[in-house]
């Protein structure tokens, strides 16, 4: 049954499968703080579901996820209060949200349905599986908005793409397609925009299927080897983005991208 709770996500769970679809189309689908805060809550409510045993995150419409609404900085300075709490606000909601990736007890696999951009791509190293539509792109241009990787992705996109392409990706703004990203194993499959929802569907409701305390156990393993270094990887990350978020460069990168998409 959907949840009505949220009002920047669906949230609904089906036959085993909670499925989380981020729901602002118009803004293609950009990341409000409201709204990964919800993200976090639907995360953590699934996680505690006994009627759950898959999870899957998508994107309404023709967008999966065009990253940090960055109008979020207006909001934080519209909230009044210091620029410490403001952007310690962020900082929290941003933690919460990456370590309810990495702590996810059970499978969670993303449905790229369209491009994806900066915190909508580097969470795709902590899902189990993502699936990608032939429209889907890749995208984390955070050196132009004066900032760094987020998501853990300083330490998962080395060991998933390889050193050299990683830094190509979160250093120079490398734009990979969802053949790309297939090939250098980020993405499990690539479907035709056409039949995508129809084929993920398909293999998720088979997934959920499956005996739970046998996958939640295997999701246990294999994550535990990683855990306590995704963790330190976010406090590392956070420690950076802390001092980036009140630079110059970042605030010029901001500006610059906010007076481009107004001319549009």
């Amino acid at each position: 049954m959907a949840t009505p709770q949220y009002q920047y996500i669906l949230y609904e769970v089906k036959n085993k499968l909670a499925k989380i679809t981020l729901n602002r189309p118009r803004k293609k689908n950009a990341i409000k703080l409201d709204m990964m805060a919800e993200i976090t809550d639907a995360l953590n409510q699934a996680s505690k579901d006994d009627n759950v045993v898959v999870c899957l995150l998508t994107g309404a419409g023709d967008f999966y996820c065009s990253g940090n609404d960055l109008t979020n900085f207006q909001d934080q300075q519209e909230r009044g209060g210091s620029m410490e709490e403001n952007l310690k606000y962020g900082s929290d909601l941003l933690e919460s949200f990456v370590r309810a990736f990495i702590d996810f007890p059970k499978q969670l696999i993303a449905a790229v349905n369209g491009p994806a951009v900066g915190i909508a791509v580097t969470t795709l190293g902590l899902v189990d599986v993502v699936y990608a539509s032939d429209k889907a792109t890749f995208n984390t241009p955070f050196t132009t908005l004066g900032q760094c990787a987020e998501g853990c992705s300083s330490y998962t996109f080395s060991k998933i793409i390889g050193p050299s392409l990683a830094s190509e990706v979160l250093y120079f703004g490398r734009k990979l397609t969802a053949q790309d990203a297939k090939r250098c194993g980020l993405v499990a499959d690539v479907f035709p925009a056409g039949s995508f929802r129809d084929e993920v569907d398909r293999r998720v409701n088979e997934y959920a299927k499956l005996p739970p305390k046998t996958l939640m156990a295997a999701k246990k393993l294999c994550r535990d080897v990683d855990r306590a270094r995704l963790h330190q990887a976010v406090t590392s990350e956070l420690k950076t983005l802390n001092v980036l978020w009140v630079s110059e460069e970042c605030m010029q990168g901001v500006m610059n991208f906010l007076m481009r998409k107004s001319k549009l």
